[in-house]
């Protein structure tokens, strides 16, 4: 049994590499503090594997036909697609805002859509929901694969498993985001071009899952 949760720790590393998560992650931590960039990575992890073991058990005891369960990629590529149209849109209507002021000394940058500047949980929140609608996305053949390392049956302990080598990757790619915010997003004209950046790639990846 822990050679089967070392090979699903592994398969979720390789799994978490795909463009889709990758982008959304991208998406929502661009332009964040260091706080709120490592929750927003580690709440689309959570989200993510506890919509496989809400699916694993439910195929345990319902059959749901591949065609019904294709559409959980139309929802994440949709998803993902309105999530860059999103961004171009603040970027082409010039709604991202930055703002410098110090904290003992320091200098912080902050950076919002919209006139006003608010303090929420949102992003946080909103990345919690990504991480369950993204983990509809292909969740068969996820299942379908833990279930022939494990002999048919997926357990608790091997979508923990899952989840904590996806979440790994995550990480680690949500202090690449950070690095990026803290030394090329001082400006202004450098965050519109990132958002620009993030709303295209979100057009051709959410594009690339609905063609492929």
């Amino acid at each position: 049994m822990e050679v089967s949760l070392i090979i699903i720790f592994w398969y979720g590393i390789l799994h978490a590499f795909g463009p889709d998560h990758l982008t959304v992650i991208a998406d929502f931590s661009i332009g964040k503090e260091k706080r709120k960039t490592l929750l927003i990575t580690l709440l689309f992890a959570i989200g993510h594997g506890l919509t496989l073991f809400i699916f694993a058990k439910l195929l345990e005891n319902i059959h749901l036909s591949e065609e019904l369960l294709s559409y959980g990629d139309l929802i994440s590529a949709s998803v993902i697609m309105l999530i860059g149209i999103y961004m171009l849109f603040m970027v082409a209507t010039n709604r991202i805002q930055l703002r410098k002021h110090l904290h003992n000394n320091q200098e912080h940058i902050h950076i919002w859509f919209g006139k006003s500047h608010q303090h929420t949980n949102s992003d946080a929140t909103s990345s919690f929901t990504m991480g369950l609608l993204m983990g509809i996305g292909g969740v068969r053949g996820m299942l379908v694969t833990l279930g022939v390392i494990n002999g048919g049956a997926v357990d608790f302990g091997m979508v923990g498993a899952f989840t904590l080598g996806v979440m790994v990757v995550f990480m680690l790619f949500g202090l690449l985001i950070l690095y990026i915010n803290k030394n090329f997003l001082a400006n202004l004209t450098n965050v519109r071009r990132a958002f620009t950046l993030a709303g295209v790639t979100s057009l051709v990846v959410g594009t690339n899952i609905l063609i492929g």
